[in-house]
């Protein structure tokens, strides 16, 4: 089943799912750009249902991409009268946008959906401007974690809607522009991290 097909089938219960529990998560997450100089182009590639239009502060244009249209219907209802945002059908692993195009893209819940996340990193880093921010919250293992009960679900789960068996540090390896600048747990014992990356001010 392809990843299009089933997130069309999990959208009517999607938010009923991980709204809740994801809500505090994401608004740590999107504090970051309290903190940025205003009028800053923000892309949100897996937007899904759009649970972080809430938290997002006025004062900067956001860009949301998403491959299913039943998210983006949901998550065109979630931005009301706001017009400093934009929906977009697309894959977030084939960006459809010009490099350094954004000041700060969001990756929330998608590095470890997309089946190829070292791609998805890739393209983060093609659009992202030097100097630009990311900003991470997902379910990761640790290098060299065992972890057999999560490769063990990996098997069945990657093909339906996530993967359990990333590791982070394997995926950052293909993108030689972006560092690590802050990397903390946020949930279940460290599983799910939040993880800010700056892009090298020299990197074209």
């Amino acid at each position: 089943m392809s990843l299009r097909h089933s997130y069309t089938l999990f959208a009517p219960i999607y938010d009923l799912a991980i709204a809740r529990i994801s809500r505090p998560l994401r608004e740590i997450s999107l504090q970051a750009l309290h903190h940025l100089p205003l009028e800053r182009e923000v892309l949100l590639p897996g937007i899904g249902s759009g649970l972080d239009i809430p938290h997002l502060p006025y004062g900067h244009r956001y860009t949301g991409l998403d491959l299913t249209p039943a998210m983006l219907t949901k998550a065109q209802q979630r931005i009301g009268g706001r017009e400093d945002i934009t929906l977009q059908q697309g894959d977030a692993m084939a960006l459809p946008y010009a490099d350094h195009s954004f000041d700060v893209v969001v990756l929330h819940l998608i590095l470890a959906v997309v089946p190829e996340p070292s791609r998805l990193l890739r393209e983060t880093e093609r659009v992202l401007r030097p100097g630009g921010k990311v900003l991470v919250l997902d379910k990761f293992l640790r290098p060299g974690q065992r972890a057999p009960l999560r490769r063990l679900i990996n098997l069945a789960s990657r093909h339906l809607a996530t993967r359990t068996d990333v590791v982070f540090e394997e995926v950052i390896s293909h993108t030689p522009c972006l560092c690590v600048e802050q990397d903390q747990p946020a949930l279940a014992g460290g599983w799910f991290r939040h993880i800010q990356l700056n892009k090298h001010e020299h990197c074209p």
